[in-house]
């Protein structure tokens, strides 16, 4: 500045952006006196150029110059806490997502990675995927290794053409036998634009093998629990002809025995069928089935226990209500609701069957006035072997099975089945079948 005789063309702002830029690089302290010595740098180039500021324009520039460099020091530290912060929350973000067992990453729209953890890097390397591409093209790359790359392959395709869509899908590797569980979904920031996909990948063999495992006792048991039962069965109508001989108290003990062998009938058909669900072995026999005529005859069926347990039964159909199924599972799935409805209802309850048709959609509503099931319970009640605590605590009779052999009865059927309940208010399931 001096040598170029420009000091009065430059002035102290010259030195501005340099004390700024040393404030926010090093520190309050640093800037404060950068900027002191960029004001004194002034006042000597001033005196080298023959000019002579006054002692307030010289202070003025000075402290101005302090101040700019305090200021940038300041900002300058801010900037310095907020990166350290933010650095401190990635790092625990990615610690967090590493220290999961599945294995997830973040995609843009076209399925390029974003983001990758740890467990996910690791399956990608035991399963061979390429290092490069987008996600669904790694996905399809593997397709050779699995157990059915056909319907692999098509999912993938479906993914990769429907980002909008979440998926959930199972596949197996065919020479480890290892069974993985992935689930996609899009990604949408609070505009609703699309962000991005997630992708999560879940190691799910052990619970595979422990669910194979379940499924062969299960039928196992129920096949050899079979053969002994038909001979009671048998022995018991032999029994039944001699009854009339028989005393008080044989008679009482043969009542006992055939209740007890009815029950153990039923649980081992309902083990069977869950096998048979399992297996995807159930064979429907369709037709045209009127539910208010099913209904009906179910209510029929289960009137006298509802009585003797002082519940009262209500049919209300309105309209044609008649779907294509198998008459013989629609009258379980019937039998199953009212069963557990009339179960769990005390004394002077009701419980009430509602049968509505639309034209498109059948709607079957068992609905009671029980004890209700806890909001946190609700989930579960479809569930194998699933007992509410409740059932539990009052010694309810019952294994678990119907509401789960409910479920898959009315899939079967191309349906759906909903719970609604409150606790100590009653329960409503309905069942929605396609119409006829």
């Amino acid at each position: 500045m001096a040598g170029t005789s420009h000091t009065a063309l430059l002035g102290a702002v010259a030195f501005a952006p340099w004390v700024a830029l040393i404030g926010v690089d090093v520190g309050i302290e640093f800037g404060v006196a950068a900027g002191i010595a960029g004001g004194f740098l002034w006042v000597a180039s001033a005196a080298l150029d023959h000019l002579h500021p006054s002692v307030e324009q010289s202070l003025a520039r000075i402290v101005i110059l302090a101040v700019l460099g305090g200021g940038s020091g300041i900002v300058g530290d801010r900037l310095r806490r907020s990166e350290r912060a933010r650095s401190v929350t990635v790092a625990r973000q990615r610690a967090l997502i590493d220290a999961t067992l599945d294995g997830i990453c973040l995609t843009d729209p076209d399925g390029n990675i974003l983001i990758v953890n740890e467990p996910l890097a690791r399956i990608a390397i035991e399963l061979g995927m390429p290092a490069e591409g987008t996600v669904p093209e790694r996905l399809l790359a593997i397709s050779g290794k699995l157990t059915d790359p056909e319907t692999y392959e098509r999912r993938m395709r479906e993914l990769a053409v429907t980002p909008g869509e979440a998926s959930t899908d199972e596949f197996e590797v065919r020479e480890t036998g290892r069974v993985f569980r992935g689930f996609t979904a899009p990604v949408k920031d609070r505009a609703g634009r699309d962000l991005g996909r997630i992708w999560t990948l879940r190691d799910v063999t052990a619970d595979k093998e422990i669910e194979r495992m379940r499924d062969a006792f299960v039928a196992t048991v129920s096949h050899e629990l079979r053969t002994p039962l038909t001979s009671i069965s048998g022995f018991l109508e032999m029994l039944e002809e001699e009854k009339s001989g028989l005393d008080e108290t044989p008679r009482m003990y043969l009542d006992v025995i055939r209740r007890s062998s009815e029950r153990l009938r039923q649980l081992v058909e309902d083990l069977l069928l869950v096998a048979q669900i399992e297996a995807q072995r159930i064979d429907l026999r369709r037709e045209r089935v009127d539910l208010a005529s099913a209904a009906q005859h179910s209510i029929d069926g289960v009137r006298p226990w509802a009585t003797e347990k002082g519940v009262s039964l209500e049919l209300d159909a309105d309209g044609a209500a008649e779907t294509n199924g198998d008459p013989r599972r629609i009258a379980q799935v019937l039998d199953n609701l009212l069963s557990n409805a009339i179960k769990f209802s005390p004394k002077g309850g009701s419980v009430t069957v509602q049968v509505r048709g639309n034209g498109q959609w059948t709607h079957v509503t068992v609905a009671d006035t029980g004890i209700g099931i806890p909001a946190e319970e609700q989930a579960h009640v479809f569930s194998r072997f699933y007992r509410a605590r409740a059932a539990n605590e009052l010694a309810v009779p019952g294994t678990g099975l119907g509401l789960a052999i409910t479920r898959a009865l009315v899939d079967q059927h191309g349906g759906s089945i909903g719970l609604e309940s409150t606790e100590g208010a009653g329960t409503r399931v309905t069942v929605t079948l396609p119409a006829a």
